[in-house]
């Protein structure tokens, strides 16, 4: 791959893992300097020690409000004083019938999913707005578009966070910042843990699965395209999924 993003810095929430991992990873091969934000201390800093020097290890729990809010300023001091790709894509998942579901994991889903990417997304638009540029990438999901009937929780989280990147995008663009979705079906990662093992199995056996490196790829044809152009929305799903 050549370095097309050379001279870059990224920040990525949600990687030491799954897509987020993936999205680090394609970033550096394309010469950015990254940002890993995440939670959990160890696997970030065994990914970090792995990816090498341009790989910058940042630990933050991003339901903690105070956490939350520091994050901008924090990986502005890690990465030189400039961020100019934010992938916000912590999050995490609650499936099942509604009737069954905790209602604590309701609110914290809803939290991470919506108010977090809201809340990074405010605080790293003045540093975008007064450079003139940035590129701010969401990971949505194939249920924003679906009424998934096994996730009433986690689609309407979705569909909430689609709008709020969709009127964004459309108030921003003016100051040369563009914003898009990424919307996959079921990717291979551990947010799938709640699925039914027959569900999983029959999934992994028919081909009904996407793979966090191929997430990726789309994320990188979404960020090198002529500044001229916003890939906005993109919808990829398994070629298999209705099976």
């Amino acid at each position: 791959m050549t370095a097309v993003l050379t001279g870059q810095v990224a920040v990525v929430t949600g990687s030491a893992s799954g897509i987020g991992l993936a999205s680090v990873e394609a970033l550096l091969a394309a010469g950015a300097q990254v940002v890993l934000v995440d939670r959990d201390a160890k696997a970030l800093a065994a990914q970090c020690e792995r990816l090498g020097s341009a790989a910058q290890p940042l630990v933050l729990d991003l339901l903690d409000p105070a956490a939350c809010a520091s994050l901008v300023p924090r990986a502005l001091a890690l990465a030189g004083g400039r961020i100019d790709i934010f992938h916000a894509n912590a999050g995490t998942y609650v499936g099942g019938d509604l009737v069954d579901a905790d209602t604590a994991a309701i609110d914290r889903m809803l939290n991470l999913n919506i108010n977090v990417v809201m809340k990074n997304v405010h605080d790293v638009l003045p540093h975008m707005i007064e450079r003139g540029r940035g590129d701010i990438i969401v990971t949505s999901s194939l249920a924003a578009h679906y009424p998934t009937p096994w996730e009433p929780v986690y689609a309407a989280s979705k569909w909430a966070i689609d709008c709020f990147v969709q009127v964004t995008r459309r108030q921003v663009f003016k100051h040369g910042i563009r914003v898009g979705a990424i919307s996959p079906g079921p990717v291979a990662t551990g947010l799938l843990a709640d699925w039914p093992a027959q569900k999983l199995a029959d999934a992994r056996a028919a081909g009904s699965l996407i793979e966090p490196a191929e997430v990726a790829e789309v994320i990188l044809f979404m960020l090198t395209r002529p500044r001229h152009m916003t890939i906005r929305d993109v919808v990829m799903l398994p070629t298999n999924f209705d099976l």
